[in-house]
Parts: C-alpha cells; structure tokens; sequence
C-alpha cells in the first residue's frame, strides 16, 4: 500500500533528487545537447545556403552556357556565310579567267588563220605573177620571133616612152 500511496517524506525527497538531476542536467548536458542541436541546425542551413549558391551557380552556368551556345551558332553561321562567299568567288574567278583563256585562244586562232589567208593569198599572188610572166614571156617570144616584128615592138616602145 505504501508504493501506491506515497508519504510526503518520499515525495520531497524525490522532488530533491529530481531539482538536483534536472540542476545536473542543466548543468552538463543541456548545453551540450543545445550546441549539438544549434550545431546541427547551422550545418543544416550551410547546406541548404551551399544548395541554394550550387542551384544559382547552376543557373548561371546554365545561362552562360546557353550564351556561349548562341555566340557558337552566330560564328558558326558567320564561318559558313563566309565559306559560301568564298566559294561563290572562286567559281566567279574561275569562270573568268576561264573566259579570259577562251577569248585568247579565240583571238590567237583567228590571228593565226588571217596569217594562214594571208600567207596563201601572197604564195596565190606570186604563183598567179609567175604564170602570168611566163605566159607573157611565151607571147612574146612568139610575138618577136621575127626581125619585121621586133622593130615594130622598139618603136612601139620608144614611141610609147615619155621622155621629158
């Protein structure tokens, strides 16, 4: 009946034991169970700090990221207008000088074939002087065979002679 019942003797010495456990406690535990809970709630809120800066770095690089992307396209796009400009320079030059070479070889085909005319246009003229001078010289000496007929050919000759 005593256990259920307690005396107040019991009761105060308990209450004792109690203010001088809870004093103990106070004493050496509490604060370092405080420091160990403030501890871990600063470390707790380094890292959701450390977190939020990983999350904002992240966007940043993000962002860079992405910036540098469309810097790449631009240059990329710049390289490629380029090449087309090159390209389209080269087959411009390419085509005339191509036409330069054509036109030449034109113009040294025609200077040769005006050669060629006029070269057999003097061999025609010389063979044509040549036949002429020798059917002239076959005339003639037909024509003065006879002495009657080269005195008629002199007199011919100083009478068509102009003197001055």
């Amino acid at each position: 009946m005593d256990l259920i019942t307690p005396e107040i003797g019991l009761f105060f010495w308990q209450t004792i034991v109690f203010l001088v456990l809870l004093f103990l406690m106070a004493k050496f535990a509490w604060k370092p169970i405080l420091n160990s809970v403030r501890n871990r709630e600063q470390s707790i809120n380094d890292a959701l700090a450390s977190a939020e800066n990983a999350r904002k770095e992240m966007q940043n690089l993000r962002s860079d990221n992405e910036q540098l992307m469309k810097e790449a396209r631009a240059e990329r796009d710049a390289i490629l207008r380029e090449a087309r400009e090159l390209k389209e320079k080269v087959i411009a030059d390419a085509s005339d000088e191509a036409k330069v070479k054509a036109d030449k070889i034109v113009a040294d085909a025609k200077r040769s074939i005006e050669l060629e005319k006029q070269s057999a246009m003097a061999e025609l003229k010389n063979q044509v002087a040549e036949l002429s001078v020798e059917i002239a010289e076959k005339i003639v000496r037909k024509e003065l065979s006879g002495k009657n007929e080269q005195h008629q050919m002199i007199e011919k000759m100083i009478g068509d002679a102009k003197l001055n």
